[in-house]
């Protein structure tokens, strides 16, 4: 088969090897264009196209994959069927009428369950303890497509966003070489409509999601730096509007009985936190303009003293 592949993210990266791995006929990459990024404000390829340009694979880099002359290039290409892997646009029925055998989508949830473009953080956030991946028939909607196949995964209290995305990017990969296999073979694999009814939403993530709520229990807080790992980070403000990014943490059996935010130095080298409900150790701190630090040399070099409190929000 003809595969047109569209893809941007690392989360992509897996699926795309193993295309090319097991020597399928990929017509083009498209991904989305150069950004600028870091302190320099390079601009910096995609992984998708890295690995693209490693292989020598055709690559696309449109603004906008609606644009009537881009669709022509996608209609010249002539794919048999179409790859979707956190790709970054939202694509038209223009471009989904295109392949005949359809654009499959690769999504990092349980549909109908966390339709959107966080799932993975999402799930995280809310505490659910069970994921996977799901390959989809796209259609003009957000991720409401009809269901070919799904694979679940438990989730681990030591999972965060990175190790997740790890994960679940490696099993998609592995079924959508099984599904395209079967298809190269003209079997067409079933396909499932969704339940709408038991459908959830996974927003993109924003700064202000990261923004520590103490008054929230110890165990929410945990969740949200786990599922805020990659990007924005789960923060907090101390002494003189000095933002803290907590990098990892764990809740912690001592009780605290003082308010919410209240800093307690144990044993000389623990940072425990008092919160809503129950207590979180913090393991990892990265003060702003600076490199992540332990616990105990957080506690010396900032000379903290019990009974200090974090900052509902940043003072003006």
């Amino acid at each position: 088969m003809r595969i047109l592949f569209m893809g941007t993210s690392e989360f992509a990266v897996p699926a795309l090897r193993e295309l090319i791995s097991h020597n399928f006929e990929l017509v083009g990459i498209v991904t989305q264009p150069d950004r600028p990024s870091g302190r320099g404000k390079r601009l910096n390829p995609p992984p998708v196209k890295k690995v693209a340009t490693e292989h020598n694979l055709p690559i696309y880099q449109p603004e906008r994959v609606r644009k009537s002359d881009f669709v022509r290039t996608l209609k010249h290409l002539a794919p048999d069927v179409t790859v979707v892997a956190a790709f970054g646009q939202l694509l038209p029925q223009t471009v989904l009428d295109i392949p005949p055998c359809g654009t499959i989508n690769l999504h990092p949830s349980l549909l109908p369950k966390y339709r959107g473009a966080a799932p993975i953080q999402w799930a995280l956030i809310n505490g659910e303890t069970e994921t996977g991946v799901t390959l989809m028939l796209l259609d003009a909607g957000e991720d409401t497509g009809d269901i070919i196949c799904t694979e679940r995964i438990p989730i681990k209290n030591t999972d965060t966003a990175l190790t997740l995305t790890e994960q679940l990017a490696t099993l998609g990969a592995k079924q959508l070489v099984q599904v395209l296999s079967e298809m190269s073979t003209n079997t067409i694999p079933p396909a499932t409509p969704q339940n709408d009814a038991e459908a959830t939403h996974a927003p993109r993530l924003t700064k202000e999601i990261g923004h520590i709520d103490w008054n929230q229990a110890a165990t929410a807080i945990y969740n949200l730096v786990r599922g805020t790992a990659m990007w924005p980070g789960a923060y907090t403000f101390f002494r003189e509007n000095l933002r803290l990014k907590i990098i990892s943490c764990q809740p912690h059996a001592q009780a605290l009985a003082v308010p919410p935010g209240t800093l307690e130095i144990a044993d000389k080298q623990k940072l425990l936190v008092a919160t809503g409900e129950g207590t979180l150790q913090l393991l990892q701190i990265q003060p702003a303009t600076k490199k992540a630090m332990e616990a105990h040399d957080f506690i010396n070099g900032y000379q903290l003293q019990t009974g200090e409190q974090f900052l509902k929000q940043a003072q003006p």
